[in-house]
């Protein structure tokens, strides 16, 4: 008999529900009464960096690049037809994606939630690979990746990762490269299959005007018990410092391009960690803050320049992007404002104007389906929990965030990808 728990923020009086379905799989639902639209996102932990691994501790099986990707590709094509001819009867809008750390399968629709729901747990449970459907797919991946080659803001963040990273795959293409992928087999995208769709290796979320009755009608019929296996991946040894400070390649922009990685030594963040990172990414990236003002006062950077905390297993960084006049010269100015930062401190009042600005873009999330889905699927694989992170930065303080910046940011342990304008 499935579990059923009531999740309640006594600070925003929101709620969902968490169901420990008897197949092994954990589902979220999240209701939003009187919303016409309606999201389902079906995710697995199972991404690029993957490609070794062990079940239930035997022998470590290593994988050709890319596979994960190129497995969300095929999932789609059933025995009894493609999904995407199936979505288009409903009316949803589907779609899938692969990142470094997950694979997930997704759907919004303004009704015949039900129908479009049934596809979804159907084709993810019923793998078809034949050698024939499975070379057919090589052509498109590979002109996928090829496509990918021509992106200057993909090539100046796998510049930068390889640059930061020796040994670990977050430097590899996510999607692999013709080489791998003309390696993968129906065997090994069974073999991947079986481990990683294991459901109690997923989760579903739910977002809209639904009931646990309404999930669990189809959920019910469509979800068969699994076993519980241990799963692990192995990861070669990664040295904290960077292979290489700096690393640019010439390419047809009109404007130069950069990308400025802080490689951190690998840790779990926790979900307070999360909330105080936040709101430190928020100074060094919102308009509202004197980085981003001095940077754009000296014209080194336009409305592309953004930030993220960059983790996941076996690796942390931050990742400073945009487009620059002067990467070098936005780059030193970047570092040299985060090293005062770190010695004179975050002022009070930029503290809680950062912090409010956090806690009203979480609470704004609420408001809108599909970002509460996804960030329940995010806050499953990270042990967190969206609630709380909300908590977290409400009661966070100044002394939390100057603590956690002094533990970020090694201005001798950087890497900064550049992309030039080729002139001819």
């Amino acid at each position: 008999m499935s579990k059923i728990k009531e999740v309640k923020s006594a600070r925003t009086g929101d709620m969902y529900y968490k169901i420990e379905h008897d197949s092994g799989l954990t589902i979220y639902l999240y209701p939003k009464p009187d919303y016409n639209s309606k999201y389902a996102i079906f995710g697995t932990h199972f991404g690029s960096v993957n490609n070794a691994f062990s079940l239930d501790g035997k022998e470590v099986k290593r994988v050709p690049d890319g596979i994960a990707h190129y497995l969300e590709h095929k999932m789609f094509e059933c025995e009894d037809g493609d999904a995407f001819v199936k979505y288009a009867k409903t009316g949803a809008n589907a779609n899938a994606y692969t990142s470094f750390n997950k694979t997930c399968y997704l759907f919004s629709c303004t009704e015949n939630f039900d129908e479009s729901f049934d596809i979804l747990l159907d084709f993810v449970q019923r793998p078809y690979f034949t050698d024939e459907t499975v070379a057919k797919e090589q052509g498109i991946i590979g002109q996928e990746i090829r496509m990918y080659d021509d992106s200057a803001d993909w090539v100046v963040l796998f510049n930068m990762l390889k640059a930061m990273y020796k040994n670990h795959p977050v430097k590899i293409d996510i999607a692999g490269t013709v080489e791998s992928i003309a390696k993968i087999t129906p065997k090994l995208l069974y073999d991947c299959y079986y481990t990683f769709y294991n459901l109690n290796n997923m989760v579903l979320c739910v977002s809209g005007d639904l009931t646990v009755e309404d999930i669990l009608k189809i959920a019910d019929k469509k979800l068969k018990p699994c076993e519980k296996h241990d799963i692990k991946s192995f990861f070669e040894d990664e040295p904290y410092e960077v292979c290489e400070s700096y690393i640019e390649q010439k390419f047809p922009v009109s404007v130069p391009l950069f990308n400025l990685g802080y490689k951190e030594k690998y840790h779990t963040v926790s979900c307070e960690e999360s909330a105080q990172i936040d709101i430190i990414m928020t100074i060094l990236t919102s308009p509202s803050f004197e980085l981003y003002n001095k940077l754009d006062g000296k014209k080194l950077i336009n409305q592309s320049f953004d930030a993220e905390y960059f983790d996941g297993q076996g690796y942390n960084a931050v990742i400073f992007s945009g487009e620059s006049r002067s990467p070098k010269q936005a780059s030193e100015t970047i570092k040299n404002y985060i090293e005062n930062l770190k010695e004179n401190g975050i002022s009070e009042q930029d503290f809680e104007i950062a912090k409010r600005e956090v806690y009203g873009d979480l609470l704004s999330s609420l408001n809108n389906v599909e970002a509460i889905a996804n960030a329940m699927v995010d806050a499953h694989f990270e042990n967190h929990d969206i609630f709380k992170l909300i908590d977290y930065v409400a009661d966070c303080t100044a002394e939390d965030v100057n603590s956690r910046l002094k533990l970020m940011f090694d201005a001798d342990n950087t890497a900064l990808s550049v992309i030039l304008p080729d002139k001819e």
